[in-house]
């Protein structure tokens, strides 16, 4: 049995169908979080016992989507609630919400059938408000999708969760030579083929970016700290504006003429800036080992 506090809370994700739910849970995968969609009620307890005796850490943190579809849904929440209770097991609701005249578009535009098929789209979205109006009362936090886009969703989430918005960017930095080709998934790419190249220094040659002599001989160069600090000023300007339209994952590309001396000193730079800064970096050198 789980101690309150030992994990952290499980989120239940519910609310009207079309209201955004799949799109809610997509972004708590994005702050890492294990999903599992329409898991019925009655398996709920046994499947956290399962996740208990697993030793891997990815499933300390646990959301469910659970709504009207799940049979039996609305009778087994409240005893499913105590359930937990009585195991110690810290729960948050999430509930999201949209108005009527969306909810139609939504259903119009994707022809998804509501789970009341049997009665006109009106009638089964204000059937299925009716019913879910007393789990709303109780929610955590009820997230109106009306007028939200997937970015603004995501920040409504992240204010749910307590998180902090630099730490749902995930940054990947990668060096490459220009010789090989731009990197297929780079998003922003800069070049550094500007400052001088140890590659015409016999001693740094065979060496690359990472060995401590070249990246010496590259930030000896009077544009190449500038040139650092800027790009990290860029960048930490430039994230907070793609996190608000979504963007869980941004790849920079560092590039000179064979990837690596140049690109390297300076990618392995930026990226221990960046943890520094404390964001999640995931570093590359794709050429560091061609000739």
């Amino acid at each position: 049995m789980a101690k309150k506090g030992s994990t952290p809370p499980l989120i239940i994700v519910t609310g009207l169908s079309g209201a955004g739910k799949s799109q809610a849970l997509k972004v708590l995968e994005d702050f890492s979080y294990f999903c599992v969609d329409n898991l019925p009620t009655v398996l709920v307890a046994q499947f956290l016992d399962t996740l208990e005796r697993s030793s891997m850490t990815r499933f300390n943190k646990v959301a469910l989507g659970i709504d009207i579809r799940t049979h039996a849904f609305l009778e087994w929440m409240p005893q499913m609630l105590e359930i937990l209770r009585q195991r110690g097991r810290e729960c948050k609701i999430l509930f999201l919400d949209a108005k009527e005249d969306i909810l139609l578009r939504r259903f119009s535009e994707t022809r998804h059938k509501h789970p009341f098929s049997g009665k006109s789209l009106i009638e089964a979205i204000r059937s299925e408000k009716k019913q879910m109006q007393p789990l709303k009362e109780v929610a955590h936090q009820v997230i109106d999708t009306t007028d939200l886009t997937l970015g603004e969703l995501k920040e409504a989430v992240s204010i749910f969760l307590g998180v902090s918005h630099e730490s749902e960017m995930h940054l990947a930095v990668v060096s490459f030579g220009f010789k090989y080709g731009l990197p297929g998934d780079a998003d922003l790419v800069w070049d550094v083929r500007f400052l001088p190249n140890p590659n015409y220094i016999a001693a740094l040659k065979p060496l690359d970016g990472l060995d401590a002599k070249v990246s010496r001989y590259v930030f000896a160069q009077p544009k190449a700290a500038p040139f650092a600090k800027n790009l990290l000023k860029m960048l930490r300007d430039l994230l907070p504006y793609y996190i608000h339209e979504g963007k869980s994952y941004l790849t920079v590309g560092i590039g000179c003429t064979g990837g690596r001396h140049r690109s390297v000193a300076i990618a392995h730079n930026l990226s221990d800036m960046l943890r520094d800064a404390g964001y999640t970096i995931r570093e590359f050198h794709r050429d560091v080992h061609k000739t």
